[in-house]
């Protein structure tokens, strides 16, 4: 039953895939398809944009600003990581 099952379905399989290569691969709907991938992400970049525009206006900081603040934040919490462990190097050693 198992092997009956899964001869049907590697048929099916098989089949489905030679349909969609051959339909999937004719410009006639790719192009188009194209068309409106790149309408979307131009749609996409102007609505960033514009909430940029918006959230700078009202004072607020914008994602950018938000993810140069988080970075800026990070680096420090690193440097002041490495100082600690210098000083705590520097304590420990007995002096001579």
């Amino acid at each position: 039953m198992w092997d009956l099952w899964k001869k049907g379905f590697f048929a099916w399989e098989a089949a489905t895939a030679q349909y969609l290569e051959n339909v999937l691969g004719d410009p006639t709907l790719m192009n188009p398809m194209g068309n409106v991938l790149t309408a979307a992400m131009k749609a996409r970049a102007r609505r960033q944009r514009l909430m940029a525009r918006w959230w700078n206006l009202t004072g607020l900081p914008t994602r950018q600003d938000q993810e140069r603040t988080l970075h800026a934040l990070n680096q420090l919490q690193s440097r002041l990581m490495d100082l600690e462990e210098k000083l705590d190097g520097i304590q420990q050693t007995p002096p001579q």
